[in-house]
C-alpha cells in the first residue's frame, strides 16, 4: 500500500511513534523510515484521503508532537510515496539538502498572522482621505444614486482606492512584524484579507512577535482585525531539494 508522510526529522533514539495517532479512520499507526541519520514520520495511506477536520487536525499533531523534540520538515496534507522504500530513496538521494534544512531550522517555528480590513471602517477611510471621492459621493446621493453609468464609475474608483489603501496598510502590518523574524514568506489574499504573512521566528521570540501582533491590534483594531496562529511547524520555509 502508499505511504503516507508527516515530515522529516533527525533520526534519534528518542523518535517513538506509539503514542501518535496518524490519518485515515480507523486512524492509522504512524511509524518512522530511518536511513542515513534522517527520519520520515509515516503511516498507511487510507484509500480516498480527503481534507476532512479530523485528518488534518491529526496530520498537524504529529507535527507539532515531533517539533517539541527536535527540528521538523513538516510535508503538507496529503504527501503520499508509493512505498516506504520510496520513502528511504529519496531521504538518501537528498540527505545533504534535509540534514541542512533541518539545522537551519533548528529551534524555529512558524507564525502567521493575517489581517482584514473592517469594510465600512475602509470605505470610510478612502472617503475621508480623498476629496473627490467624497465629493462624487455626495453628489450621487443628491441625485437619488445617480445614473447606472455614473454609479458604475465611482464603484470603480472606490474600489481602485481600496485596493491602494490594502497595499499601504499591508506594509503597516508586515514591516514591522517582520523586524522580529529571521524569514518572512508572503502567501495568497486568501479569505480576503490585506495580508497573509508567516514569520520563521527563533522559539526564544516568539512572545515577542505576539505582543507586537497586540501592539498593532491596539494601534490599528478600528479598522482592521488581526489574527495570529502558531508556533507551527515551519511550513512555508521548508525548500524543495534540487531533482
Amino acid at each position: 500500500m502508499s505511504t503516507y508522510v508527516y515530515g522529516i526529522t533527525h533520526d534519534t533514539g528518542a523518535l517513538d511513534g506509539s503514542g501518535l495517532t496518524g490519518v485515515g479512520d480507523p486512524p492509522s499507526e504512524v511509524r518512522f523510515v530511518r536511513t542515513d541519520g534522517l527520519a520520515a514520520a509515516v503511516s498507511t495511506a487510507p484509500q480516498g484521503l480527503r481534507a476532512k477536520r479530523r485528518d488534518l487536525s491529526a496530520h498537524q499533531e504529529v507535527l507539532v508532537d515531533l517539533a517539541r523534540r527536535d527540528a521538523v520538515l513538516p510535508m503538507r496534507f496529503g504527501a503520499v510515496a508509493e512505498d516506504d522504500e520510496a520513502v528511504a530513496a529519496e531521504l538518501r538521494r537528498a540527505k545533504e539538502h534535509y540534514t541542512a534544512l533541518l539545522d537551519r531550522l533548528k529551534d524555529r517555528v512558524e507564525f502567521n498572522v493575517k489581517a482584514v480590513h473592517i469594510e465600512e471602517a475602509a470605505l470610510r477611510t478612502v472617503l475621508s482621505e480623498d476629496e473627490s471621492l467624497r465629493e462624487a459621493n455626495e453628489r450621487l446621493r443628491a441625485q437619488d444614486g445617480g445614473t447606472p453609468a455614473e454609479r458604475m464609475a465611482f464603484g470603480e474608483q472606490v474600489a481602485g482606492a481600496l485596493e491602494e489603501l490594502r497595499r499601504r496598510d499591508a506594509d503597516t502590518v508586515v514591516e514591522p512584524l517582520a523586524a522580529h523574524a529571521e524569514q518572512v514568506a508572503m502567501g495568497p489574499p486568501v479569505d480576503d484579507c490585506l495580508a497573509n504573512v508567516s514569520l520563521l521566528v527563533h522559539r526564544d521570540r516568539g512572545e515577542e512577535l505576539t505582543r507586537e501582533v497586540g501592539r498593532l491590534q491596539g494601534k490599528l483594531g478600528h479598522l482592521m482585525e488581526i489574527s495570529v496562529n502558531g508556533p507551527l511547524p515551519p511550513y512555508s520555509f521548508v525548500a524543495e531539494p534540487a531533482q
